[in-house]
């Protein structure tokens, strides 16, 4: 399914040439039917709105106030915003138990982690583990480590680069180890040196064609995929 420019930034917000590249993944495994849905740390509401637009009921949930920020985009929408209810929730304490079809994430691990904080990554996992349904499934899309570029760059320019921990390629299997099957891809490393919209759209663009084939996946800056309970 094609999406537009619009569509694709209310529902990655960044670097959306490399981000939306989930979507390959997740609509292979997204149902027709209703699922019950969690967008955990949504902080504006995109994924959670992704959802909700395909007819999903989704509650969408940030550490606090998740209404403040992720209404003024739902608000747009007032068809799929009926499907949207709101929840302040810890992603390392969630208090459910086999009750979601579909957990969804984009960019919360390494907040997470902050601090080299491995453990936390880990719980966050087991936490989604245990609010899925059996056969229930995590889509999730995550910053990576990346290559030596990116970690120089991210400790000069980013505010948060000292502190948030960016996931390993080689921690993957650790992470998911719960789960029954996981399916991955990466992909991106030119579209996160952007500083504009524009130079991230054209950058991404250049990844797409040549950086994403010619790299070594421990070399590019982003994972994304399913995780099935």
């Amino acid at each position: 399914m094609s999406y537009t420019k619009e569509q694709l930034k209310n529902y990655f917000e960044w670097d959306i040439q490399n981000w939306s590249k989930a979507l390959n993944i997740w609509e292979k495994h997204l149902q027709s039917t209703k699922s019950n849905c969690l967008g955990i740390g949504e902080r504006s509401g995109g994924l959670s709105l992704y959802l909700a637009i395909k007819g999903h009921t989704v509650m969408c949930s940030d550490l606090e106030n998740p209404e403040k920020n992720a209404e003024i985009l739902h608000g747009k929408y007032p068809d799929a915003s009926k499907n949207i209810s709101y929840a302040a929730i810890n992603a390392t304490s969630i208090p459910y138990t086999d009750a979601f079809d579909i957990i969804i994430f984009k960019s919360v691990l390494g907040g997470v982690g902050r601090n080299n904080n491995f453990e936390a990554q880990q719980l966050m996992l087991r936490q989604i583990y245990k609010a899925l349904k059996k056969g229930g499934k995590l889509f999730f899309v995550e910053n990576l480590q990346g290559g030596n570029l990116h970690k120089t760059l991210r400790k000069k320019f980013v505010k948060w680069g000292e502190s948030w921990r960016y996931v390993g390629l080689d921690e993957i299997d650790k992470l998911f180890q719960n789960f029954c099957k996981v399916e991955y891809q990466t992909c991106g490393y030119l579209g996160a040196l952007g500083r504009t919209n524009n130079q991230r759209n054209f950058l991404g663009k250049i990844d797409t064609i040549i950086f994403d084939k010619l790299k070594s996946p421990n070399k590019h800056y982003i994972i994304y995929g399913v995780a099935t309970k």
